[in-house]
C-alpha cells in the first residue's frame, strides 16, 4: 500500500512555518531581523515610483541565503522560489537577482547590519551564551574579486616618476641651449604640471611659425631646410606631451594609494597582500583585505576590514569603531602578539581605559631559560639606580650618555635613553658582545615606557585569572575563521568596492553566528529532553 498521492486534487496551502522544523534556523533569522527597531527602515522609505520590498524581507532573504553558502544574487533568487524556509521568511514574495544585488550593496543597509550584531549580542547576552568581561580580537586575510595581475605598486611609481623628472628636465635643458624654446626662469628645481603645460605650448607655437614658413615659401631648398629645422621642436613636442600624460597618471595612482603601497586596477580598495592559500606556492602576493574581528564564545560581535597588510596599525581604529557603533568596550583586551606594540598599549590604558592581555613579539623567548643566562643580553646586565649604569660581562661601566627621541613612519614617537660602554677597546668579549666598528664603544637604547608595559604585560598574563582569559584566545576566535572559510566556504569576494566588501562580510559573519547559535539551541533542547526521559 502507497501513501495517497494524486496530483490532480487540489489541496488547500497551509501555513509554510507548520513544514520548518523546530528548531530551524529561519527562526533565528526571523527573530533577528524583526528585533530591529522600526525607525532603522526609515531611510529606505521613499513616496514616488513603484513601490519597492520591504528591507526587512530582503534583509531575512539574503541571511538565508548566506546561512546555505549561498553566495550569488541568481542562485539567492532561486532559493526564494524553491526553498520553503526563504518562502516562508518572504512571504512568497520573490525579488529578482539584480533587486537583491542593488541590496546587498547599498550603503544603507550597513546601518542595518550593525543594528543586527547590536541586537544579536543583546541576545546572547540576555540568554547567557556569552560573559561581558573580555573580546577576543585576531585578523584574516580574505581574497578579493580582482584579477590577480593588475597590480600597481608605489615603489615602481616611485622610479618611473624619477626617471620622468629626470629626462625631462635633460630635455629642458638641451632645448633651452638650442634656442628652441626660452628659458622657465627654473634652474635646479623640478618640472610641474604647469610647466609642462607651458613647455608644450612653447612647442606648439615654435611648430607653427615653421609650418607657416614652409606654407609660405616658394623655393624648394628653402622648404627643405625649414622642415629639417622643424623635426626636432615636432619630435620633443610629441615626448612631452607623453611626460604631460604620464605626470598626470602619476599624480592619479598616488591619490589611489593614500597610504597603502600597492592597489589593483579592478578592484581600486584592494591592497596585493600574501595570503596563506597560495596555489602556486611561490609567495605570490593576491590583492584582498585584512579582515578584524572581535568575539566571545566563537560568535563574532563586531567587524571592520582594512587596507593594512599588518594587524598592529588596525587596532586601535577597531576599537574605536566597536565603541562608536557597536558597544562599550569591555574591561579585558585579548590578541596575539601581532598587536602588541607601545602604541596600543598606551591607547588602551590609557585612552580607552581598558586593560590589554596582549603579548608581544618577544614574550615567548624571553620566557626561555636560554635567553635570561645569556650574558650579552643588555636585560640581564645589573644595574646600579644610583649611578645611572650598567655593568657589561667585562665588568665595564655602560653609562648614560644622552636621550633620544625617535619618529616613527605613522607618527608615534618613542623616547630612548642611550647607555655606551666606558672603554670596549682590548676586550676580549667585544667580537661576542657587539658588531660596532673597532674604533666604537657598545651603544645600547632602553625605553622606560615600553619597559613598563611589557613588565606589567608579563604581571597579568602570570596571574591566574587575566592569565586564564588569555588562554581561551586561541579557541574563542581562531574558530570563527575555520566557521567562515571551510563551513560556510566563504574564501573570496564576488562584490567590489570597501563598502560593498563591508556589506557582504557582514551578511556573511552574521550567517556563521546564526548557523551556530541554531546548533547551540538544539543542542540545549537534545541535552534538556535526554534530562527529562532520564
Amino acid at each position: 500500500m502507497y501513501k495517497n498521492y494524486n496530483m490532480k486534487q487540489v489541496v488547500l496551502s497551509l501555513d509554510l512555518e507548520n513544514e520548518l522544523e523546530e528548531h530551524d534556523i529561519a527562526f533565528a533569522i526571523n527573530q533577528l531581523v524583526e528585533s530591529i527597531p522600526e525607525p532603522s527602515f526609515d531611510l529606505f522609505q521613499h513616496n514616488m515610483g513603484a513601490s519597492s520590498y520591504h528591507p526587512r524581507m530582503m534583509l531575512k532573504l539574503i541571511l538565508c541565503g548566506y546561512t546555505q553558502s549561498i553566495f550569488s544574487g541568481r542562485k539567492i533568487e532561486g532559493l526564494a522560489k524553491d526553498s520553503i524556509r526563504a518562502r516562508w521568511l518572504t512571504q512568497s514574495q520573490y525579488p529578482n537577482f539584480r533587486t537583491i544585488n542593488r541590496f546587498r550593496v547599498n550603503p544603507l543597509v550597513q546601518p542595518l547590519l550593525e543594528e543586527c550584531f547590536i541586537q544579536f549580542r543583546n541576545q546572547l547576552v540576555s540568554q547567557d551564551l556569552i560573559d561581558t568581561d573580555a573580546i577576543f580580537i585576531d585578523g584574516t586575510k580574505l581574497e578579493a574579486n580582482a584579477n590577480k595581475y593588475t597590480f600597481v605598486w608605489k615603489k615602481s611609481i616611485d622610479n618611473y616618476e624619477t626617471s620622468l623628472t629626470r629626462k625631462s628636465k635633460e630635455l629642458y635643458q638641451k632645448m633651452v641651449a638650442e634656442e628652441i624654446i626660452p628659458a622657465l626662469q627654473k634652474e635646479d628645481e623640478q618640472l610641474t604640471e604647469e610647466d609642462f603645460s607651458t613647455i608644450v605650448q612653447s612647442l606648439e607655437q615654435k611648430v607653427d611659425e615653421l609650418t607657416v614658413q614652409i606654407e609660405a615659401s616658394e623655393v624648394t631648398e628653402e622648404r627643405k631646410t625649414i622642415r629639417s629645422e622643424r623635426k626636432e621642436p615636432r619630435k620633443r613636442l610629441k615626448q612631452f606631451k607623453d611626460f604631460k600624460a604620464r605626470k598626470q597618471t602619476y599624480k592619479e595612482h598616488r591619490k589611489k594609494f593614500g597610504t597603502r603601497n600597492s592597489y589593483s586596477k579592478t578592484d581600486v580598495d584592494a591592497t596585493f597582500m600574501r595570503m596563506k592559500d597560495d596555489h602556486m606556492r611561490n609567495g605570490q602576493l593576491k590583492p584582498g583585505y585584512n579582515l578584524q574581528i572581535a568575539t566571545n564564545t566563537q560568535y563574532v560581535l563586531a567587524y571592520d576590514i582594512f587596507p593594512n597588510p599588518t594587524d598592529f596599525k588596525t587596532l586601535l581604529p577597531f576599537l574605536n569603531t566597536i565603541k562608536e557603533r557597536y558597544f562599550d568596550l569591555p574591561q579585558y583586551i585579548v590578541a596575539d602578539a601581532g598587536y602588541g606594540s607601545e602604541e596600543n598599549y598606551q591607547a588602551i590604558m590609557d585612552d580607552f581605559e581598558r586593560t590589554p592581555l596582549i603579548t608581544y613579539t618577544m614574550y615567548r623567548k624571553e620566557q626561555k631559560k636560554k635567553f635570561k643566562q645569556h650574558p650579552f643580553n643588555p636585560q640581564n646586565w645589573s644595574y646600579d639606580e644610583l649611578t645611572d649604569h650598567y655593568i657589561c660581562p667585562n665588568d665595564r661601566e655602560v653609562r648614560f650618555r644622552n636621550h633620544s627621541t625617535r619618529t616613527d613612519k605613522y607618527g608615534f614617537k618613542r623616547h630612548l635613553k642611550l647607555y655606551e660602554c666606558e672603554d670596549c677597546s682590548n676586550c676580549p668579549l667585544r667580537s661576542q658582545c657587539t658588531t660596532a666598528k673597532s674604533d666604537c664603544n657598545r651603544v645600547i637604547q632602553k625605553n622606560g615606557n615600553w619597559d613598563y608595559f611589557k613588565a606589567h604585560v608579563r604581571e597579568l598574563l602570570a596571574s591566574k585569572e587575566t592569565g586564564d582569559i588569555y588562554r581561551r584566545r586561541k579557541i574563542d576566535v581562531e574558530p570563527a575563521f575555520g566557521n567562515l572559510k571551510a563551513n560556510l566556504g566563504f574564501t573570496r569576494f564576488s562584490v567590489r568596492g570597501k563598502e560593498k566588501v563591508k556589506n557582504e562580510l557582514g551578511f556573511a559573519l552574521m550567517a556563521i553566528n546564526l548557523r551556530k547559535m541554531t546548533v547551540t539551541r538544539q543542542c540545549f533542547n537534545k541535552n534538556r529532553q535526554k534530562n527529562k526521559d532520564a
